[in-house]
């Protein structure tokens, strides 16, 4: 991993709106968030300033969700719990020449771009993967794997921080699942990002075993424990 600075990854969100999704950034002092439609996700600087709170209520709107995703930091008591989920970060740190596991290729893997939208949203909808917005495609590759001409499985890039970056948005329809369209997606994505010289990583929730054992599998080891959470601003 020489070259790939690993504590970026405590602040996946906010290290991505400084940097290369700062195009899409929209902020207020210390804090930072996605435009309607790409992601909810939103982040505030770690200095100890209070003051980053109210910039992202500014930010926000009072009221409003804040999806804070892993962010190091917690907000001011008044701020309402909307959920908290227990999960895992992990990393791909050997690489290697092939994404794929031993056995699999990335045959019948294909890109989609904005005309797949449609069937993209239809998709996530019927396997609920996470959050995924009509824009989040523009937030990296997504790659999709079709039978008879509709959409059956796809995963993405998300978030970007310095010298990584995340995969996401795995999914599978459930008359097509257990074709190893997930690894092959998965393991295609994880072929692009290490070629051209970043690590790959990406996030499962503590309960989700299934998918747990299939990222080991391609590879991939948790580099820590993490807690999501979203509030509701003042």
């Amino acid at each position: 991993m020489a070259g790939r600075d690993p504590f970026v990854l405590d602040d996946p969100v906010g290290e991505s709106l400084r940097g290369r999704h700062a195009p899409l950034a929209r902020r207020v002092g210390g804090a930072v968030t996605y435009p309607p439609g790409v992601s909810t996700f939103a982040a505030v600087s770690t200095d100890p300033n209070p003051v980053r709170w109210a910039d992202l209520t500014e930010l926000l709107g009072r009221g409003a969700f804040a999806d804070m995703f892993s962010c190091p930091v917690l907000p001011p008591s008044d701020w309402e719990p909307v959920f908290v989920l227990e999960g895992r970060q992990m990393i791909r740190p050997g690489g290697g020449a092939s994404g794929c596991p031993a056995g699999e290729s990335d045959d019948g893997v294909v890109e989609l771009g904005a005309d797949s939208v449609p069937e993209m949203l239809d998709l996530v909808e019927r396997t609920r993967p996470g959050p995924f917005w009509s824009r989040t495609p523009e937030l990296g590759t997504y790659l999709g794997i079709r039978e008879k001409g509709t959409l059956v499985a796809m995963a993405g890039e998300r978030l970007r921080p310095p010298g990584w970056t995340e995969i996401s948005a795995v999914c599978t329809a459930p008359e097509a699942r257990g074709q190893g369209h997930a690894a092959r997606l998965v393991g295609a994505l994880a072929a692009r990002i290490e070629a051209r010289g970043e690590g790959a990583f990406l996030h499962v929730a503590e309960a989700n075993a299934g998918a747990r054992a299939l990222y080991e599998k391609l590879g991939f080891v948790t580099r820590k424990q993490v807690t999501f959470r979203g509030f509701r601003t003042p």
